[in-house]
């Protein structure tokens, strides 16, 4: 029946694409992304990025950004749960510790472990577009944008509004949302708070979550102020979520935090952008449940840093420098006590050849660890506007990741870390084409990565613990496309969005008996989705995605959101796992069945 449904789909959206008209849609080469040092227009990027915009995030069929980002190509989330309660982030095939996250710039790793990368989900109210950075980033970022990075960008502009929601579900899961926004002459100011609750859809699967999101914004005729605000905090059961299946007692709680302050400065041809942030981190597990006594562990993480990014125009192109200086800190009854100092110098510059349609980047950071010495990340962009629609782009470039606190230090009567394991390290490239017009979006993607050193935990016998040993080499080719079409039918806008994945893994045979983080990326992924309106106060959204990983497990699944909207009323049924596939995505972890999931909201203006 699946099969069936898929193939009407498709027949679907091709018959409703032969009538299209022409529809005015937000034009994506206006978007400025900060893709570095130097700000450039989408269409001027010589890198993948994807740009996820504001309204594509509220109409998508799912309730959490953690689930949202699963449904675009390239982006692999497994989840363990419902509502993304628990989340690793992969993209092209690398490990859930080789993403970087960065809200508004601030990055928000967790040195404790990769698992945490997903704590620092933004309220979807707040949001103003998702930057999914592709390929190698760590010239741009620094160390853990390993395979890319993502960038959540919050809103600046608001009005006078409070906003108030409330949801009720299947497994009895309840949901409170509270936002507001003041625009004053000078400044803005947004505050919101959610609350999510529910029992869950298997035995210990229950879980308790707050998010607080506060943004403040001052300008001046020539600087602006900005300062950010945010906590969010879990608590779930977590039924086999990390041991073997088996253990279905499991519980933790996590806090994520996060306040920085930013600015920007002007001089002529000289462009600064400080920041000062702190990232307070707070992870507490049970084995069982209530029984701290059988086996709890308790990490408190907090990274301090300050930087300034900077950008010059001169005769002979723009120059991008920076600087960023950051201590990191764990307390842990299980990883010890542990600081980190880490400097990173940053410099890029852009040249313009063939009246400015060919451009070259090279550029390089170079990062000082107080535990890992020197590192040094060089790379470079390239790219050709062939002409007004059409773009030929390329990018190279080295990529480190340094162990986590897990990774080196942890220990369990299964477990052994390795305080000897070096960083990760690999070399990356990719060649792609872009085509760009007001209704049309298209790309396609070739992309290597030769990976060295790759930390695994690894044992020859059944019996004996696992240790972390950098033992993977992998050399990861893949295929990306992606099409968006916007159209209108009888006055009203429609929108499609396909992509398409393929990657192959070489992996290098190790030694070892035993490995018990054995590469089972995507192989085939592909993804569609539909925004459709056909009356002027109901849309509909559905979402179907397939994935066949490298181990031939396979499995699709289709979403559905309806909104209805009447004045200041919205009212929206979400349909989640619509013909109840059996399925997991992570550590035989099953996901909820058919669930829905009705949310009602009222603006104040």
């Amino acid at each position: 029946m699946h099969k069936t449904f898929s193939i009407f789909f498709l027949f679907f959206i091709l018959n409703q694409t032969i009538s299209a008209q022409e529809t005015k849609i937000q034009k994506l080469d206006e978007i400025v992304l900060k893709t570095g040092r130097i700000d450039l227009l989408f269409r001027e990027n010589s890198r993948s990025v994807k740009v996820i915009s504001a309204e594509e995030l509220k109409k998508m069929p799912a309730r959490t950004l953690t689930d949202i980002l699963q449904n675009f190509n390239g982006v692999d989330i497994r989840r363990r749960g419902a509502d993304g309660m628990q989340a690793d982030l992969y993209i092209r095939g690398g490990s859930f510790e080789q993403t970087l996250v960065l809200v508004d710039g601030f990055k928000t790793e967790n040195p404790q472990s990769g698992h945490h990368t997903m704590n620092m989900m933004i309220p979807v109210e707040n949001i103003k577009r998702i930057e999914v950075i592709k390929g190698p980033a760590a010239r741009i970022y620094g160390q853990n944008a390993f395979t890319g990075a993502i960038n959540i960008v919050t809103k600046n502009k608001v009005r006078n509004a409070v906003k108030g929601k409330i949801g009720y579900g299947s497994y009895n899961t309840k949901n409170f949302e509270l936002t507001g926004s003041v625009k004053g002459k000078h400044s803005t100011h947004q505050l919101h708070y959610s609350k999510n609750t529910s029992e869950g859809y298997r035995y210990n699967t229950d879980f308790k979550n707050q998010n607080i999101f506060y943004k403040s914004r001052f300008s001046t005729s020539k600087n602006n102020y900005t300062i950010l605000a945010t906590f969010m905090e879990r608590k779930f059961g977590a039924n086999g979520f990390y041991a073997s299946p088996q253990f279905k007692d499991q519980y933790e709680e996590t806090q994520s935090s996060l306040i920085g302050i930013t600015s920007s400065y002007q001089f002529k041809d000289l462009k600064i952008i400080p920041r000062i942030y702190w990232k307070r981190g707070q992870d507490m597990y049970e084995f069982v449940r209530g029984k701290p006594e059988i086996y709890r562990n308790l990490h408190i993480t907090n990274k301090v840093g300050g930087s300034a990014d900077m950008s010059y125009r001169s005769d002979w192109g723009e120059t991008g420098f920076g600087v960023e200086l950051a201590k990191v800190f764990i307390t842990s009854n299980n990883l010890g006590d542990h600081e980190r100092m880490m400097f990173t110098g940053f410099l890029e510059h852009r040249f313009l050849f063939f009246n400015e349609k060919a451009d070259v980047t090279p550029g390089l950071a170079i990062t000082y660890f107080s535990d890992f010495g020197f590192k040094a990340f060089p790379g470079i962009d390239l790219g050709y506007q062939l002409n007004k629609k059409v773009r030929v782009f390329g990018n190279l470039g080295y990529t480190y990741r340094i162990p986590t606190y897990t990774d080196l230090y942890y220990e369990s009567p299964t477990t052994l870390g390795n305080i000897d394991l070096q960083p990760e390290r690999a070399f990356s490239g990719e060649l792609g084409l872009r085509f760009l017009e007001k209704q049309w979006q298209t790309d396609l993607v070739i992309f290597n990565r030769n990976a060295y050193d790759l930390i695994d935990y690894v044992k020859d016998n059944e019996d004996d613990r696992w240790r972390a040993e950098n033992i993977q080499n992998v050399n990861t080719t893949g295929i990306e496309t992606s099409v968006k079409y916007s159209f209108n039918i009888n006055g009203f806008g429609q929108k499609i969005n396909m992509g398409y994945t393929f990657l192959n893994d070489d992996l290098e045979k190790n030694n070892y008996n035993f490995s018990k983080y054995s590469l089972n990326s995507i192989k085939h992924q592909f993804v569609v989705g539909l925004d459709s309106q056909f009356v002027s106060f109901l849309t509909q959204t559905l979402a179907y995605r397939f994935v066949k990983r490298t181990d031939d497990y396979s499995y699709q699944v289709f979403d559905l959101r309806l909104t209805a909207k009447y004045r200041a009323f919205k009212l929206s049924a979400s349909f989640s796992n619509l013909f109840d596939e059996e399925y997991t995505e992570t550590s035989l972890v099953p996901m909820p069945g058919r669930n829905v999931m009705l949310q009602l909201s009222y603006t104040f203006k």
